[in-house]
């Protein structure tokens, strides 16, 4: 089940930087140039953090060939420590990432031109095995690839009052993709 609105709400009052954002989900085909991306943007995060990032990884639907997606490249990287932001967070600032979402074990920054998001993680978070095992679920399976993109391009016929919001209503077809586990069907 995906999170009570209104508690979904009061958690994005308390971690967004910056507030709600109301914009329109747009899904477009996939992109092969999302990897290229990825890969600029990795090396741009390997320079700015050095060994302190421990993985650096391409996560979310654009990560996944054939996946339609909104075209927003997401990076997962991890670190020692969330909670020790001056290890990581001035050297992302620092490399023109911007600070959105502040929250206990997790950061999120972006690029101003909202095109990236990268997701800080301590390397030893379980949420960091939800996201590759996600992932490689959606690489392996045509299935859950084709299903995911269907409900994908439903719910962003929804006009949702923050962004965050969509990725809320997706929370029960992922919860379920990863029960089943990472065996191909």
């Amino acid at each position: 089940m995906a999170m009570d609105p209104h508690e979904l709400d009061a958690l994005l009052d308390a971690v967004l930087v910056g507030g709600r954002e109301r914009r329109p989900i747009v899904i477009v085909p996939y992109d092969p140039g999302w990897e290229e991306r990825f890969a600029e943007e990795r090396e741009r995060i390997r320079r700015a953090l050095g060994a302190t990032a421990r993985r650096i990884e391409h996560v979310g639907s654009t990560s996944v060939p054939g996946l339609a997606a909104k075209p927003i490249v997401d990076v997962l990287v991890t670190v020692d420590d969330t909670d020790d932001e001056p290890r990581f967070l001035p050297a992302l600032e620092r490399a023109g990432y911007v600070l959105r979402v502040r929250e206990p074990g997790h950061r999120m920054l972006r690029t101003p031109e909202l095109d990236v998001n990268v997701h800080v993680w301590a390397d030893a978070d379980r949420e960091v095995e939800r996201y590759l095992s996600f992932r490689d679920r959606l690489r392996m399976s045509s299935d859950d690839r084709q299903a995911y993109e269907q409900l994908k391009r439903e719910l962003a016929t929804h006009e949702w009052p923050d962004v965050n919001h969509y990725a809320n209503a997706k929370g029960p077809f992922v919860r379920r993709v990863l029960a089943r586990g990472r065996a191909p069907s």
